[in-house]
């Protein structure tokens, strides 16, 4: 695993900084809140996504990197392209998914927003279970703690998939549907499946002003909520889109308790714990409350729905405040007060 030490030497050499990110996800949101606080971008881009890129000149990156795939970022030559242009890489799901958790840990040189340990306990189901319940959050109950057989799960896979091949089934059922899809059950999880309304909280926490925001609140648009407009019966999860949300006030007492406790719980199981963005997914019902079953350790896409700020971010900043653009706040802040290493690794 790479050393934090070696990122700081890193860091010490540095000089103007420029924001890195792969072209995909939240990129349009990173690259535009970083230039509202004046940095140069650098985009890592497939070349059929440059012009996407360049139709939205506020939002595109100053330099595009082109690459045939987005693991070439792990290249040797790549790397040192990013370290020479003195660039700070803001990682995102598309950027954990293409390039993996255990590269970015092990192979990736290039001072990262964050504690890249986070993504280690996000990529593994089984670690961010013991996050969520070091944290003391409800969550679902697992197979294996399921009695009832009859009971529906809801079955899914390791790491940042958009909710694609997911699906539900009864528990007696689980091992018999697994063979008949040709998947094994060590590559995938099964939870209680839990009936309620979905709401994902866009955290942001600064250990520079050691303080916890809410800033953004959204839902999923997976193709099973309008299953109803196919023809044949299609219940898949893959997400395409997201909505946004604002919840009733008595409940933020329960959505700030949470990420408070998943803050505390990093602490003690990565320290220095989570730094920047991240999201829990919850269910909330009425007669159980919240009841979480992922915590996403970087920022999310559902925070694309706010370049401009959310319902809360302006009760933090009296000014536009997207979660791209916080991140790029934060840098600044460290890069201003030479306190990178507190928020980088």
């Amino acid at each position: 695993m790479i050393r934090k030490d070696e990122i700081d030497e890193i860091l010490g050499e540095y000089g103007e900084i420029k924001i890195a990110t792969i072209c995909s996800h939240s990129a349009l949101q990173i690259f535009h809140g970083a230039r509202l606080e004046g940095f140069k971008t650098v985009g890592i881009s497939l070349k059929d996504r440059v012009k996407v890129y360049e139709s939205f000149p506020l939002a595109m990156p100053d330099e595009f990197l082109v690459v045939s795939s987005f693991k070439e970022v792990l290249d040797d030559s790549i790397q040192e392209y990013l370290r020479e242009r003195n660039c700070i890489i803001v990682p995102h799901g598309s950027f954990v998914a293409y390039v993996g958790g255990e590269n970015i840990l092990d192979k990736l040189c290039i001072p990262m927003f964050g504690n890249r340990l986070s993504l280690l306990w996000e990529c593994n189901r089984d670690r961010q279970m013991e996050w969520l319940r070091k944290a003391g959050l409800k969550t679902p109950r697992r197979f294996s703690e399921i009695r009832d057989k009859d009971i529906k799960v809801f079955v899914k896979f390791h790491g940042a998939m958009g909710g694609k091949n997911y699906f539900i089934t009864d528990a007696g059922k689980v091992e018999e549907e697994l063979e008949r899809r040709g998947i094994s059950l060590d590559k995938v999880v099964v939870e209680e499946f839990i009936s309620g309304v979905r709401y994902y909280p866009h955290y942001f926490y600064s250990p520079i002003f050691n303080r916890l925001e809410l800033l953004g609140m959204d839902k999923r648009i997976e193709t099973v909520d309008e299953s109803y407009r196919f023809i044949e019966k299609r219940y898949d999860y893959t997400v395409s889109g997201n909505v946004p949300i604002i919840v009733r006030e008595s409940l933020l007492k329960s959505i700030i308790s949470m990420g408070r406790n998943i803050v505390e719980a990093s602490k003690k199981l990565f320290p220095p714990g989570i730094i920047g963005p991240f999201c829990l997914e919850n269910f909330f019902n009425p007669d159980q409350g919240f009841i979480t079953f992922e915590v996403s350790a970087r920022i999310v896409a559902g925070t694309n729905l706010y370049p401009m700020g959310s319902f809360y971010s302006w009760y933090y900043f009296n000014e536009p405040m997207s979660m791209g653009r916080r991140i790029a706040r934060e840098i600044k802040i460290a890069f201003k007060n030479d306190i990178l290493e507190k928020i980088v690794y």
